[in-house]
């Protein structure tokens, strides 16, 4: 099936991970239907389990191509839509770096977090592990600095001299250590970088885009969480 006409569908949480591909559709200018799910969606809207077996986000749908993978859908609309601007092409010297930020934004950084929120936060008192959460937290703060050691390179960019589908891959995963207080602990050289990518006018259209959406769905922002 060709998807060139085909609608842009984006299942989303309020700031879960289906903000990457959300501000990727925002840097890219595409027009898009967002359509927004009270957090945890396989629980609190179970209709939502008949298009996503998983209950996971994102869900993005391009005609026929259905991907639940945040990053993945973040290098599919830039390969599609801006092959060697936000995505980087095979050809360039960078793709290599491209790639493994790209996985490693999840894999390695956001992973970590998950246990964090499960076992400080979301499971009942008496299931919490306060160890486990303290772990984990030291394992995501540890491997930061991987993306402290590029930064010295470029302070702006993780690879190829400019913003790409890596730059907000790997900076969801600072966005959720601010959710959960591990900014804190920040290297000077990410909380730079991380300010600086506040400031962009895609991501501030990602966040005003959500916001209305989810007033006009009905959707409330998930309650503050609590230590």
């Amino acid at each position: 099936m060709n998807t060139a006409s085909a609608p842009l569908v984006l299942y989303h949480c309020l700031d879960a991970r289906s903000f990457r591909p959300l501000w990727a559709l925002e840097e890219l200018g595409l027009p898009y239907e967002l359509r927004v799910l009270p957090f945890p969606p396989r629980y609190a809207a179970r209709h939502y389990l008949e298009e996503n077996p998983l209950g996971t986000i994102p869900l993005f749908v391009h005609g026929a191509v259905r991907m639940t993978e945040s990053a993945g859908i973040c290098q599919y609309l830039a390969a599609l839509n801006d092959p060697g601007g936000l995505d980087v092409q095979p050809t360039e010297a960078a793709y290599g770096a491209y790639l493994n930020w790209l996985h490693m934004s999840d894999a390695t950084l956001t992973f970590p977090q998950t246990l964090v929120l499960r076992y400080r936060y979301f499971e009942t008192p008496e299931r919490r592990q306060p160890q486990v959460a303290e772990d984990y937290a030291k394992w995501f703060l540890a491997r930061l600095r991987a993306v402290d050691a590029a930064l010295a390179n470029d302070p702006q960019h993780l690879c190829a001299g400019r913003f790409t589908a890596a730059d907000i891959a790997v900076s969801y995963a600072l966005q959720l250590a601010c959710q959960i207080g591990l900014d804190s602990e920040f290297p000077e050289r990410v909380q730079r970088y991380w300010a600086g990518l506040q400031t962009r006018p895609g991501f501030l259209r990602a966040k005003q885009s959500q916001a209305a959406a989810a007033q006009a769905q009905g959707v409330k922002a998930p309650s503050p969480l609590q230590a």
